[in-house]
């Protein structure tokens, strides 16, 4: 079965590293994914720019409202994503609780079984 694993993190915080932090935590986050990778269970990896670079499409009727960034007073933002192979849940926890060793401090991970619609060939 296909999940998301959903990145959350502070973005001043991430922000905040060096160019030598951001090198250690990338290299340990591509180590887990070059393993999941051999083992064929690697769907699409995405780090999202800053919410300023967000605009959001905001439904109140008929007539949608976009504004600039998503304005979510949370102190955690969706920062990426993986989608991954896991034959269980408890398989994509792992993968979670790996990438959350590859980053320091705090931060969540929301994981989602996926269903798809328009399924590409020889995927369910």
């Amino acid at each position: 079965m296909l999940y998301a694993i959903l990145c959350y993190n502070s973005e001043d915080v991430v922000g905040s590293w060096s160019k030598e932090e951001e090198d250690e935590v990338m290299g340990k986050l591509m180590a887990v994914q070059e393993g999941l990778a051999k083992e064929g269970r690697l769907g699409p990896v995405a780090r999202l720019l800053p919410t300023t670079a967000a605009t959001t499409l905001r439904k109140n009727g008929d007539a949608p409202l976009v504004i600039d960034g998503p304005f979510a007073e949370t102190k955690e933002q969706l920062l990426g994503f993986y989608v991954i192979e896991a034959a269980s849940l408890d398989a994509a926890l792992d993968t979670a609780r790996d990438l959350a060793r590859a980053n320091p401090g705090t931060g969540s991970y929301e994981i989602r079984p996926i269903m798809l619609y328009h399924p590409a060939p020889g995927q369910t």
